[in-house]
């Protein structure tokens, strides 16, 4: 079992840069693929970024890529998106997931969901 929770939400201006964090419960994350992903209402909840158990391996939406980075600190339990260069179209309520046995960006493959971190990039 794995809880998760994000923080680092707000209110930022076009071209400017947050950092998101997940923090992780459970003694089993470091075994887990941790994902972002994003929901603008009324859409669905898109793939933003992922990264492996170890990190070794990321992979990022196109609409991201070169603009956010994820990393994760094992020893932490905790997961960040660093967003640079924000657009007001980054606006959404981001999510962290955890993915026991998958890599990919389909949502309904993974396991655990954090409640959620609101994003505002205003123009």
């Amino acid at each position: 079992q794995v809880q998760l929770e994000e923080s680092g939400g707000g209110l930022v201006q076009a071209g400017g840069s947050l950092r998101l964090s997940c923090a992780a419960s459970g003694r089993t994350f470091s075994t887990y693929a941790m994902g972002w992903f994003r929901l603008v209402s009324g859409k669905e909840r898109e793939f933003v970024a992922l990264i492996s158990w170890n990190g070794g391996s990321t992979l990022y939406a196109a609409s991201v890529k070169g603009r956010f980075t994820i990393s994760r600190d094992n020893a932490k339990n905790t997961v960040h998106l660093q967003m640079n260069n924000l657009k007001p179209e980054d606006t959404a309520v981001y999510y962290c997931a955890a993915a026991e046995s998958y890599w990919g960006g389909n949502r309904r493959e993974y396991d655990y969901w954090g409640q959620g971190t609101q994003v505002t990039v205003s123009s």
